[in-house]
C-alpha cells in the first residue's frame, strides 16, 4: 500500500506544526465574510492535498499570516489572495466564492443548476460531455479497473491481487509519474512544484490508457484534485473508491512504517479528517465502492473481487 505521489498523509508531518499558529480570540465573534473565505482556503488546501507550509511557500507569505487567513481573523489584501489563489491552484474568483461570473452565459447556467441534486448534476455532466464531443465512448472502460482513495486504502496491495486474479497488467500510476520525470515524487513536488507534478500525472494516465485495453491502475489519492486529470479517468476507466475510516488510514500507514503521519495525532486526525471529507465528494463519482474498514485483507480483496467481476460481467 505504499503510495509515495500522495501528499495527504504527509500532511499531517509537515504541516501541523503550524496548526496552532492562530485562533479565533476567544469570546470575539468573526467576520462571517472572512470565516466564509477562510473555510474556503482551508477547504480548497485540503481537496489538493497541501500542507499548510507548502502554500505559503509557494504564495510567498508568512505560515502564520496564512493561518490567520484560514481562522477568519486576517484581514489579507487582494494581491495576498492573488498569491494563495496562485499556490491553490485555482482562480481569485473561486477562492472568493463565485467561478460563475464571467460572462451573462455563465450567469444563466449557474441558474439553471441552481439548487439541483447531485444526481441531476451528474446527468448535466454528461450531457454536456456528449453535446460538446468530449464524452469518450471507449469500448475499453469496462476493461480499464482504476482504484481510487486515500493513502492507506490499499490501492496497490489489493490492486496487485485483484491484477492477478484477472489475469491483467497491474500499473501503480504514481512509479510511471516517477519514470516520466526520471524522479522521485518527493522530488518533482520538491524541485518543480505541484504544478508540474500536475502535468506528469495527467501524462502518465494519457500513456497508461493509451497502452492498455485492459488493466487494473492504482492511482494517487490527489488524482481527485485536478478536474481535467479526473475527468480523463472516469471516460475511460471504470473506477472504484477503496474506502477506509481516517484512523485505518492512519494506521496501516504506519504498520507500513512510516511513522511521520502520527507526529501530532490529535491534529493529524483532523487534518486527515478534513482532506477525506474534501475529497470524498469527488471519490464518490467513481463507478463502485468498497468499504475495508474493519475488514481484514482477505475480506477486503474478496468483496473488491465481488464488484470488479460483476461491474466487467465475469462470473464469481
Amino acid at each position: 500500500m505504499n503510495e509515495h505521489g500522495d501528499a495527504v498523509l504527509s500532511t499531517a508531518h509537515d504541516g501541523n506544526h503550524a496548526g496552532n499558529a492562530a485562533a479565533a480570540p476567544a469570546g470575539e465573534a468573526r467576520n462571517p465574510l472572512l470565516a466564509a473565505l477562510g473555510d474556503r482556503v482551508r477547504n480548497l488546501r485540503a481537496q489538493r492535498g497541501l500542507t499548510r507550509k507548502a502554500v505559503a511557500i509557494s504564495a510567498g507569505v508568512s505560515e502564520r499570516h496564512l493561518a490567520n487567513l484560514e481562522y477568519g481573523i486576517g484581514n489579507a489584501s487582494i494581491l495576498v489572495l492573488q498569491q494563495v489563489a496562485g499556490a491553490l491552484h485555482c482562480s481569485l474568483a473561486e477562492l472568493v466564492g463565485d467561478v460563475t461570473t464571467s460572462s451573462p452565459e455563465w450567469l444563466l447556467i449557474r441558474e439553471l443548476l441552481e439548487n439541483r441534486s447531485e444526481t441531476d448534476l451528474r446527468r448535466v455532466r454528461l450531457a454536456l460531455g456528449e453535446l460538446l464531443g468530449t464524452a469518450s465512448v471507449d469500448p475499453a472502460r469496462h476493461r480499464r479497473i482504476a482504484l481510487v482513495g486515500l493513502r492507506g486504502a490499499g490501492k496497490s496491495t489489493l490492486g496487485q491481487m485483484l491484477a492477478d486474479d484477472l489475469e491483467l497488467p497491474f500499473v501503480e500510476l504514481s512509479r510511471e509519474i516517477e519514470k516520466l520525470a526520471g524522479c522521485s515524487v518527493r522530488e518533482i513536488h520538491d524541485l518543480y512544484g505541484t504544478s508540474a507534478y500536475r502535468r506528469y500525472e495527467r501524462r502518465a494516465l494519457e500513456e497508461t490508457i493509451q497502452i492498455y485495453s485492459e488493466v487494473v491502475i492504482a492511482t494517487p489519492g490527489g488524482i481527485v484534485s485536478d478536474p481535467a486529470t479526473f475527468n480523463e479517468l472516469l471516460a475511460h476507466c471504470t473506477t472504484v473508491w477503496l474506502q477506509a475510516a481516517p484512523e485505518e488510514h492512519m494506521g496501516r500507514v504506519a504498520a507500513q512504517g512510516d511513522t511521520r503521519p502520527m507526529a501530532a495525532s490529535k491534529e493529524a486526525m483532523e487534518d486527515l479528517r478534513r482532506i477525506l471529507n474534501g475529497r470524498a465528494a469527488f471519490y464518490s463519482k467513481a463507478d463502485l465502492s468498497v468499504d475495508t474498514s474493519g475488514k481484514t485483507l482477505a475480506q477486503s480483496f474478496q468483496a473488491l473481487r465481488a464488484a470488479a467481476r460483476q461491474s466487467i460481467g465475469i462470473g464469481a
